[in-house]
């Protein structure tokens, strides 16, 4: 149990503010909004009933700081959350959103970029992978990671690879102009740190997607971040960009956490440009995979893709999160040479950065884990009951 509090709390400690969601047992019970402080876990919900309403308001971390109604000691709450089946009769951790909108940016880093292109042709085919990796190696020569979209170099670079036939869908939102912004899932179907992620059964090509999740109020100003892995069925997604909502969107298949860190003056939007992070996979087969990167490397910089995701073209009266777009490609063969990397039932996955903590999750098969149930609308009905509208 150190060890999980240990990973979930980050390395300057309390020093800055920490907020998220906890199940609250009780006739009746529901989610709560909370601020994770040293002294303990503090009960928000009458100052903002939900997160998108902390978020929204003139000074969330203010206000994080200074409201609240203890709830508990930190630990007996991980300790149920990182539970096979957490008791719904003590507190555990939920992922830190509600309202929001979970929206995503893709090929947004040149190896999660290549790696885009390699599944598109090879359909999906994972034992073609390796192959048609070295020849891109070998055939483009083009180093994605000093190309600014948009720029002139990267109408230069189109030209080139139009001219070889190596044109893509992804190199297109990869370098030019435009991002790639989709909704990844649906609000309220996010599990936090310590809940089991799900893949599909009928995959057999698919990795975590570790990235850093912006929070955004409706105005489209980012107020902090949080971890997340945005789980991804590579031969879904392969076959089709089209699949792209089957590849993306699944039970269990988001995951935020461990808490929201609210910009102030312990951590601002530069810090996060900056923020390093970190993945972890441990199976059971004593397999084991680690990797590092940083925001830094992002092709768009934050602001830019919350640009390009709100505005005249669309809004967002509760807000919205946005993930940033994934820094890693696994590709480490797990079953043989050439076989690359996919998730067996069992994984461990843990994402951190040492001012967002460790967003850890086990990896389903997403039929086998508990259905998604509690929507908006048994939200409002457990805020009504509470008497918190």
């Amino acid at each position: 149990m150190t060890a999980i509090l240990e990973s979930f709390v980050p390395r300057d400690g309390f020093a800055g503010t920490l907020v998220g969601r906890v199940w609250r047992p009780g006739a009746p019970g529901g989610p709560a909004v909370v601020a994770f402080r040293a002294e303990g876990v503090f009960d928000l919900s009458r100052a903002a009933p939900t997160m998108a309403q902390l978020i929204a308001s003139p000074d969330p971390a203010a206000l994080a700081r200074t409201q609240g109604a203890f709830i508990g000691e930190l630990p007996p709450i991980l300790a149920n959350s990182f539970a096979p089946r957490p008791d719904p009769a003590r507190p555990y951790l939920l992922a830190p959103i509600d309202l929001q909108c979970i929206k995503a940016a893709g090929v947004t880093f040149a190896a999660s970029l290549v790696e885009r292109v390699i599944e598109e042709r090879t359909k999906g085919d994972p034992a073609r992978a390796d192959a048609v990796r070295r020849e891109l190696a070998e055939r483009i020569g083009i180093d994605f990671g000093a190309i600014k979209p948009g720029s002139a170099e990267a109408d230069q670079a189109k030209a080139l690879l139009q001219r070889e036939g190596l044109w893509s869908q992804y190199l297109e939102v990869g370098i030019g102009p435009d991002a790639e912004v989709f909704t990844k899932a649906p609000p309220m179907s996010a599990v936090g740190t310590g809940a089991a992620i799900g893949i599909r059964r009928d995959s057999s090509w698919n990795n975590p997607e570790p990235e850093v999740v912006l929070v955004v109020d409706p105005a489209g100003t980012i107020r902090g971040a949080a971890l997340g892995n945005d789980v991804n069925l590579r031969d879904f997604e392969g076959r089709s960009a089209l699949l792209l909502g089957k590849s993306k969107d699944n039970n269990a298949s988001t995951a935020i956490g461990p808490f929201i860190r609210l910009f102030d003056a312990t951590f601002t939007l530069d810090d996060l440009r900056r923020a390093e992070v970190s993945v972890t996979v441990a199976g059971k087969d004593n397999f084991h995979l680690e990797a590092v990167s940083d925001l830094g490397r992002i092709s768009r910089d934050v602001t830019d893709l919350v640009a390009q995701t709100v505005g005249k073209h669309h809004q967002y009266p509760d807000g919205f999160v946005l993930f940033t777009g994934t820094m890693f490609a696994p590709t480490q063969d797990r079953a043989g040479p050439g076989s690359g990397f996919t998730h067996k039932v069992g994984d461990v996955v843990t994402i951190a950065s040492p001012k967002l903590g460790a967003l850890v999750n086990r990896v389903d098969y997403c039929d086998a884990l508990p259905p998604w149930e509690f929507g908006l609308g048994a939200l409002m009905k457990s805020l009504a009951a509470r008497g918190l509208l």
